[in-house]
Parts: C-alpha cells; sequence; structure tokens
C-alpha cells in the first residue's frame, strides 16, 4: 500500500526529526521544506501531495502568505497551519484562508496524526457514517412508502427522501446512489396511487381536511402576514422544487431566520396556467372561469395564459379582507428585468404587499430541453440542483433579498409547481387540438393506456374546464411523458432525461412554502 505523501514546510524543520519519523511509521510519506518558497515549489512540482503542515511564523513569506499562494495553486489540498502565536487576529486569517485545521506549538506528534486523520479521512468516515445510517433508515422509508399515508405524512416521507438525497449529493457514492434512487421511484408509484384515488376528493366545498393546495395557499398560510403592520415581499420562484429551495437555504440563511418551512401540494395539472392562477385568484380552473370569462384563457385558446395575475391577486385579497390592499406587482422573466428590480427596489418599500414573480427555474427547465449545453451541466438531479445553486449565487434575486434583509423586511418564498426528471415515454394519441405538455394531455379525442396514467374522465370532477362534451384529462405518472406514436423514437430521444412538469409525482406536487424574517 502506498503511504500517504505530505508536505511540513517550517524554518526549523531539523528539529522536528523525531515528528517526522512518527508519522512515517504510521504510514505516511513526509516531505519537508524550510521556507514558504520552498514549499510552494515543491507543491507545483509534485501533484501527489495529500496534505500540508504549514507553519505561520518562517522567514521570507509568512505562513498565511504561503497559505494564500498554495491555494492558488491548488485549492482542494489540506493546509493545517502551526504557529506558536495565539493571536486571534492569526486564527481569523488562517481561518478565512480556509485551512483544514489549527494547532499551536508545542506540538506533539499524536496531535499531528490525530489531525492528518481527521483531515484527511474525514469524508471516507463521513461518508461511511452516512452509509450506516441510511442503510438503517432504508427498512424504515420502505416499511412507510407501503403504508397507508396520509397528505400530511407523505410530505413528512418526501422531506425524509430529499434530506438523503442532499447527504448523497456530498459523498457522490454511486452504488448507495443507486439504492436511494429506487427507492424514490417506488414512493412515486405509491404516491402515483394515492393521488389517484384521493385527489378529486380534496377540492370543493365539501371536501374534509385537505390539505392546503393552490387556491387556498393565501387563504391558509399567507393572508396572516397581510393582516400584520409590518411589509411583506410574496416571491413566487417559478417551478422551484423542495430540494431546490434546500440548496438554496444556506445562502439565504447568512441574512434571514427560517421562521416556518412548510410545504403545500400543487393542483393539476401541475403547470404555470394552472397552478398559478390558482395561487393568486384563490380558485380553482372552473371557478375562474365562470368568476373572470374574460381573463381566463384554456388550452385552445390564443394567447398568454398568465397575463392577470395581479389583477386576480387584488381581486383574492378583497374577498377575504373586505378592502384595498396597498400592493404592487412584477414578474421577472430575464436578469436585465431582474437588474432592474434590484436598482429600483426602494420605490416598492412603501407597499403593504409586493409581489414578485421569478421565472428563472422555469426558464432552465426549459432551456434543459432545448439547449444541448444545458443538457450537460443538468444532466441528473444532483447537477439540476447545482446549476440552480449557481444561478442563484449570481443572480438579481440575491440582491433583492440582501435588500430586503437589510431594512428588515420580512419574505415568504415559495412557488407554484415542481419538475420531475422524466425518463419513460407513455404513448399517447390525439387529434390536432390537444396540448402540447408533456406531463398532461387534455382533448376530446385521447387514446392512451388506462393503467399508465391517471385519467379525470368528467373535467368537472376536478374543476378542470371541458372544453368538448367528450373531453378528458390525463396525467402523467411518476418519470413517464407522453409521447405520439409518429416519429416516436426521435421524439423519445429528444426528450426522454429531460426535466418537465404537469403530472403526477413527489417532485412537481409536493412544494415549499417558506416564511423568512431578517436577522
Amino acid at each position: 500500500m502506498d503511504k500517504i505523501k505530505i508536505l511540513w514546510a517550517d524554518d526549523e524543520i531539523d528539529m522536528l526529526k523525531p515528528h517526522i519519523l512518527f508519522l512515517n511509521d504510521k504510514g505516511y510519506e513526509v516531505i519537508t521544506a524550510h521556507s514558504g518558497d520552498e514549499a510552494l515549489d515543491i507543491i507545483k512540482e509534485d501533484k501527489n501531495i495529500s496534505a500540508v503542515l504549514l507553519d505561520e511564523n518562517m522567514p521570507g513569506i509568512t505562513g498565511l502568505e504561503t497559505l494564500i499562494k498554495i491555494k492558488q495553486v491548488n485549492g482542494d489540498i489540506p493546509v493545517i497551519m502551526i504557529t506558536k502565536s495565539e493571536e486571534e487576529a492569526i486564527m481569523e486569517d488562517a481561518i478565512g484562508g480556509k485551512i483544514a485545521d489549527y494547532l499551536i506549538k508545542p506540538v506533539n506528534p499524536n496531535q499531528i496524526l490525530l489531525s492528518l486523520k481527521k483531515t484527511l479521512d474525514n469524508k471516507r468516515l463521513v461518508s461511511e457514517k452516512t452509509n450506516t445510517e441510511y442503510r438503517k433508515e432504508f427498512g424504515n422509508i420502505g416499511m412507510q412508502i407501503n403504508e397507508k399515508l396520509s397528505w400530511q405524512d407523505w410530505m413528512d416521507l418526501y422531506k425524509k427522501i430529499v434530506y438523503w438525497e442532499l447527504e448523497m449529493d456530498k459523498l457522490q457514492d454511486q452504488s448507495m446512489l443507486e439504492v436511494l434512487k429506487m427507492q424514490k421511484a417506488d414512493a412515486n408509484a405509491q404516491f402515483f396511487k394515492f393521488i389517484e384515488k384521493n385527489y378529486v376528493s380534496w377540492l370543493g366545498p365539501k371536501a374534509v381536511n385537505p390539505p392546503t393546495m393552490s387556491h387556498t395557499l393565501i387563504k391558509n398560510k399567507f393572508i396572516s402576514e397581510v393582516n400584520k403592520p409590518e411589509p411583506v415581499f410574496f416571491i413566487l420562484i417559478d417551478n422551484l422544487r423542495y430540494d431546490q429551495w434546500k440548496i438554496i437555504q444556506p445562502i439565504l440563511q447568512n441574512y434571514y431566520k427560517v421562521e416556518s418551512e412548510e410545504t403545500y401540494y400543487g393542483i393539476l395539472p401541475t403547470a404555470t396556467q394552472y397552478a398559478r392562477n390558482a395561487i393568486f385568484s384563490g380558485m380553482l380552473p372552473t371557478e375562474m372561469e365562470k368568476m373572470f370569462p374574460d381573463m381566463w384563457l384554456n388550452d385552445e385558446d390564443e394567447g398568454g395564459k398568465n397575463l392577470h395575475e395581479e389583477a386576480f391577486m387584488q381581486a383574492q385579497l378583497k374577498r377575504i379582507l373586505q378592502k384595498e390592499v396597498k400592493m404592487s406587482y412584477t414578474k421577472i422573466t430575464n436578469h436585465a428585468a431582474g437588474k432592474k428590480l434590484a436598482d429600483n427596489l426602494h420605490h416598492l418599500l412603501q407597499n403593504k404587499l409586493n409581489v414578485i414573480v421569478y421565472n428563472f427555474v422555469d426558464m432552465l427547465s426549459h432551456a434543459r430541453t432545448e439547449m444541448e449545453v444545458i443538457r450537460e451541466l443538468a444532466e441528473n438531479e444532483s447537477a439540476y440542483r447545482s446549476i440552480t445553486l449557481s444561478w442563484f449565487e449570481h443572480s438579481p434575486l440575491l440582491d433583492i433579498i440582501r435588500q430586503l434583509a437589510d431594512k428588515k423586511i420580512k419574505i415568504v418564498i415559495t412557488t407554484d409547481h415542481g419538475t420531475v426528471h422524466v425518463k419513460e415515454p407513455t404513448k399517447i394519441l390525439g387529434d390536432k387540438n390537444v396540448n402540447s405538455n408533456l406531463r398532461y394531455k387534455q382533448g376530446k379525442a385521447l387514446d392512451y393506456n388506462a393503467k399508465e396514467v391517471f385519467e379525470i374522465k368528467n373535467p368537472a370532477d376536478a374543476f378542470l374546464p371541458k372544453l368538448h362534451p367528450s373531453s378528458r384529462f390525463v396525467f402523467a405518472r411518476e418519470d413517464r411523458f407522453f409521447a405520439y406514436p409518429n416519429n416516436f423514437n426521435h421524439y423519445v430521444n429528444y426528450y426522454k432525461n429531460t426535466f418537465q412538469h404537469g403530472g403526477v409525482s413527489l417532485e412537481e406536487i409536493i412544494i415549499p412554502y417558506i416564511t423568512l424574517t431578517a436577522k
């Protein structure tokens, strides 16, 4: 077995020979340097250095200066700083320079050994512990999936699955990740059956103990914030899954504390036209169609389907509160519009309520289908989360949220639906008027395998518009997408492994509702 190669830089390195011999006996090969410059030369030449022991106080360039230069050469190499000084400023500088550990002289060989083991074995130890914990949890999750779960149970179970997905992301253990993927697929199969059995019963005035859904979100959760004297921002990030929220949460917690983290159920279809209009109107689609005939557009109608969200929201607030609310509504569909809002945010601060609809994640999902470069950047669930995080870190939205935190303004972050990574095609036939969405279809002449879909033969049962006497809605299950038999292979190759929404999956239906209070 090859020894682990360590570089130790200290101007008094010759006096440390007993320590070096001790480490050699423990399986390390110790390379020595008398100065920072010499250490840098070694690191540039030898790519097999696993860690650096670095004296802070050396002639020439200091240990802290050497640390910076080492990170410029190899940002991933762990550096353990060793110093005589306990001065706070030096410690802060070293920690800010991303050291792996910090030791105060005089050090004994066992201290160094412990530090090296902690630094170099940390990932392995964490991986082993995580895998052991998941193996224990695997059985519990498996039993839960096959139990008779309530809508609340399903929300809790989905959060648990997302937790393990994010833990596995850190480890990149492919074997355990495959096990988790299979368990998630099993969960989605059972969740589909649950929705198929219960969804329609949650709708309408006679529903008994339904979950909060798109059309009841404002009434059940957000209206309490509007009733408070302080201003509030309602930020809807289109297509934001729960796992994507968990990825951006650590950044937001630099500025805000999470007052509450909840989930709710998006209505079907899990598509913007239906779900987001339901949020802002507080109504189901047929109710909107009846009350706002000039604003509601069906799938077959020409024109934009989400052009009246501000009017819907104002009408809903007036209906609930019996008074007007001073509010603004801003829809952001590109970077320039986001930058403009960030630059002019102060103009909104006098309003009681400000609504921002931010479309980035939805655009990313569609771009994932259309653009080859995005396909390569977001080839799987983990990469899709990663690109969401990268966007958020550099987005005008983060600048907007920072500004609101400085003003101590409460914000709510939510979404209208999630998206699912589709893998398997479901054949369907329809006439030329059938809508183009890959996860739901509605029309009068649909031909499909009923076992592969959630079908609503009478749209009125689900408060969905009935465009023709024989119209019906069908929703794709789990990770499936609809494909037409003509030119089937081309269609499948184009859309397989893309991210779509409109159907029935945990990722699309169970979505975040987060209340944040400025620190």
